[in-house]
């Protein structure tokens, strides 16, 4: 019996409406163009996903620290296979007027897998308590990718929905910057928490300063996480980088949390940019090999905190990956993943 997806790759009712398989290089994607097929790390950029996390934790009673800084080291594999085209939203201009407007939405499926996992204080040196094993599926997330063709406020021509099965649903909303020559330019990223003490040694902060003296798997330091992805472009014959860039906290985004997230740890904000690289190596079809790297940066409010400042303390949530281009989407392919 044919999948579900495979079943709704046809048109649909009303002003041309489809549901296809995504193409590489499809102009009515605009900046999102290069994105539909399989993105991994493996087999040539393994162990590359970077994850730093802060999470309410019950240490010591005489411990001022109610929290422990938990890192991974991960694979992932990141699938864009379908595009619905000609969506329409329905409108008026100020004259009343009819003013639609059109979308592309691109759907894509994260699935994150564990290489390896350290956290301080540590939740059980024996058991790892709380903290998932390697080798475990540590994250999934279905969502879009839009790419808004016209109608466009204040310049804002994407968004990405995501939803995270803890209980999250975010809409970013951005302005893609189309391909330039050469490779990206990462921004320095500081991952200590805001509204906590500045004082990398001050003792509230010792989960930092541990991982800081002593990187995770001897590189990855919490408190400049960014540096990897410059690591991973040194010496890479880039010749093109389309950039997009997505914020919850731009005109109307926002994330949406079930009540114990918000009451616990809430998701507040997200900002992420994903880099679509052309590399002068080319492919068996002659086109330029395609990597893609983002930085995220989700904003974790825990309340209340012990620091003796007033407020809630924001805690970075910062997520790096680099991978490569694997595969280029198919009808076949869609619905094997759907059977």
């Amino acid at each position: 019996m044919m999948g579900v997806r495979a079943a709704q790759l046809k048109k649909l009712s009303g002003g041309g409406r489809t549901i296809e398989t995504a193409e590489r290089g499809d102009e009515l994607l605009g900046a999102l163009q290069l994105l539909p097929g399989v993105w991994k790390n493996t087999p040539n950029l393994p162990g590359r996903g970077w994850n730093m996390i802060a999470l309410p934790f019950q240490t010591r009673p005489d411990s001022p620290l109610d929290y422990r800084l938990l890192l991974n080291q991960y694979n992932e594999t990141l699938v864009f296979d379908l595009v619905a085209k000609g969506v329409p939203n329905r409108g008026l201009d100020k004259l009343g007027v009819q003013a639609d407007q059109t979308l592309v939405a691109l759907d894509y499926e994260q699935v994150v897998d564990q290489i390896a996992v350290e956290d301080f204080p540590p939740s059980d040196p024996a058991t790892r308590g709380p903290t998932s094993a390697p080798g475990n599926t540590i994250h999934h997330e279905p969502g879009l990718w839009l790419n808004m063709l016209d109608q466009k406020t204040d310049d804002f021509d994407i968004a990405r929905l995501s939803t995270v099965p803890h209980g999250d649903a975010a809409l970013a909303l951005g302005k893609s910057e189309p391909a330039r020559d050469g490779a990206p330019e990462i921004p320095d990223v500081s991952g200590l928490p805001l509204k906590a003490p500045p004082d990398l040694d001050h003792p509230y902060l010792a989960p930092y300063k541990h991982f800081h003296d002593n990187p995770f798997l001897g590189v990855f330091d919490p408190v400049h996480p960014a540096e990897l992805l410059k690591a991973a472009n040194a010496g890479v014959d880039i010749l093109r980088t389309t950039t997009l860039p997505v914020d919850t906290q731009a005109l109307t985004g926002g994330i949406a949390n079930i009540p114990f997230v918000v009451k616990q740890a809430n998701a507040s904000s997200m900002k992420s940019t994903f880099w679509i690289q052309e590399l002068a190596e080319l492919d068996a079809q002659g086109n330029p090999k395609l990597r893609l790297q983002y930085l995220q940066v989700a904003m974790l409010d825990f309340d209340p905190r012990t620091s003796g400042l007033p407020g809630r303390i924001v805690w970075p949530h910062v997520s790096i990956n680099t991978m490569e281009k694997v595969e280029e989407p198919s009808p076949e392919r869609v619905e094997t993943l759907t059977e």
